[in-house]
C-alpha cells in the first residue's frame, strides 16, 4: 500500500448526524468553494450563459442591496419571487448557484432537491420550515419532482418560504412548468406544479456539457486481477469496497448522512461492478453518487462498466433525468 494512504471501507461507515447539523451543513460542496459569477468560464457561442449570469448577478445584488424596511413590505407581494435556472447536463448551473450564494448576504442554504426533501424528513415540515425562514436565500440544485408527495411538500414549502420572505435560486434539467412530467399523473397536480412556476423569472442555458468535452463514456473497468495494484497507487484516503455489499450498506444509512459518510475521500475503489436491477437500490446509488460527484472524489472500479450500472429499463423510465446526470457524473469522476 502506498505508504500516503489511508485505506477505509464505505461500508463501515454509519454516521449520525444531529438535526442541528443538517441546516449548518446546507452548503456548497467542497469543489464549489471559491467560485464567483467572474470564475465562470462562458461559451461565447452560447449567449444564454452570460445572460443567465448576469440576470443572476443582478438578482443577488438587488436583494442584498435592500434594506429592512424593503424586505419588509416586500414580504407576500405578488410576482416571481427567484430565479430558475433551466438547462441540460455540464452547463454551468451549479456553478453560478454556488456564486449567488457567495454572493448574497448570509444565513444561507446550499442544497440538491434531494437535500432539501430529506431534511424535511429528517426534522418534521414544521421545523424545517422555521429553520428555513430565517434565511435571506435559499439554494435548490437540481429540483426535481419524482413523485406527487414531493409535489406537494415542495410547493408549500416554497409557498411558504416566499411568504416569509426568503429569496429562492433553482436549478432543474426541466422547466418548473414541466415539472413531474413522465413521472406521474401530472395533470392531476397541476395547480401544485404551477405553484412552483410562478415562484420563479425562468432562464434558460444552453451549451454542451463540459464533462464531457473529450469523454463520451466512462473509463474503462480494471481487471479484477490489476485492482490490488491500481488501489496500492493511489494517495490519500480511499475507500474499497464490494460493490454489492456497499449498496447493500447504503440501505441501512439514511441519505441524508451520504455526504458525511463520504467527507476526507480522495478516491473510490468498487469492486464487481454489476448492473442494478431494483430502482430503490438505483436511487440510493444516485445520491451516493450525487454526493461523491461533490467531493470530487475518483472512482475506479473492477467488473462491468460504468455506463452498465442503470438498466435500459431504468434509463427508459420516469426517473431517466437523475440516471443521465448520475452517468454523467459517474463519467467525470472516472476519467479523472
Amino acid at each position: 500500500m502506498n505508504a500516503e494512504q489511508t485505506l477505509v471501507a464505505l461500508s463501515d461507515r454509519s454516521p449520525q448526524v444531529a438535526p442541528e447539523e443538517l441546516i449548518a451543513g446546507l452548503v456548497p460542496p467542497p469543489q464549489f468553494h471559491d467560485v464567483s459569477f467572474a470564475s465562470y468560464r462562458t461559451d461565447d457561442s452560447e449567449p444564454s450563459q452570460a445572460q443567465a449570469r448576469n440576470k443572476l448577478e443582478e438578482f443577488v445584488a438587488s436583494s442584498t442591496s435592500k434594506g429592512f424596511l424593503d424586505k419588509l413590505f416586500s414580504k407576500g407581494k405578488d410576482g416571481p419571487k427567484g430565479v430558475y435556472l433551466d438547462g441540460g447536463y455540464g452547463v454551468g448551473k451549479t456553478h453560478l448557484l454556488a456564486a449567488a450564494w457567495h454572493a448574497n448576504d448570509k444565513p444561507a442554504t446550499f442544497g440538491t432537491f434531494v437535500e432539501y426533501t430529506n431534511l424535511v424528513g429528517a426534522l418534521g415540515f414544521i421545523r424545517a420550515r422555521d429553520d428555513l425562514s430565517q434565511m435571506k436565500l435559499v439554494c435548490v440544485d437540481e429540483f426535481e419532482l419524482d413523485d406527487p408527495g414531493d409535489t406537494v411538500l415542495m410547493s408549500r414549502l416554497m409557498r411558504e418560504l416566499t411568504d416569509a420572505g426568503v429569496k429562492i435560486i433553482a436549478t432543474s434539467n426541466t422547466l418548473p412548468g414541466s415539472l413531474g412530467e413522465g413521472r406521474f399523473a401530472a395533470q392531476d397536480f397541476l395547480r401544485e406544479i404551477q405553484a412552483l412556476a410562478d415562484q420563479f423569472d425562468i432562464y434558460r442555458i444552453e451549451g454542451k456539457d463540459y464533462r464531457h468535452r473529450g469523454l463520451s463514456e466512462p473509463a474503462e473497468p480494471v481487471p479484477a486481477e490489476n485492482l490490488d495494484a491500481v488501489t496500492a497507487e493511489l494517495a490519500g484516503t480511499v475507500a474499497r469496497d464490494d460493490f454489492p455489499t456497499l449498496l447493500s450498506h447504503l440501505s441501512t444509512v439514511h441519505p441524508s448522512r451520504y455526504g458525511r459518510m463520504v467527507d476526507g475521500l480522495d478516491a473510490a475503489v468498487w469492486e464487481d461492478v454489476k448492473t442494478i436491477d431494483n430502482e430503490g437500490v438505483a436511487l440510493r446509488f444516485v445520491a451516493l453518487v450525487d454526493r461523491l460527484y461533490d467531493r470530487n472524489v475518483t472512482i475506479i472500479n473492477s467488473g462491468q462498466a460504468l455506463n452498465q450500472v442503470f438498466t435500459e429499463e431504468s434509463l427508459a423510465g420516469g426517473y431517466r433525468k437523475k440516471y443521465m446526470r448520475s452517468l454523467s457524473r459517474l463519467t467525470a469522476l472516472s476519467s479523472q
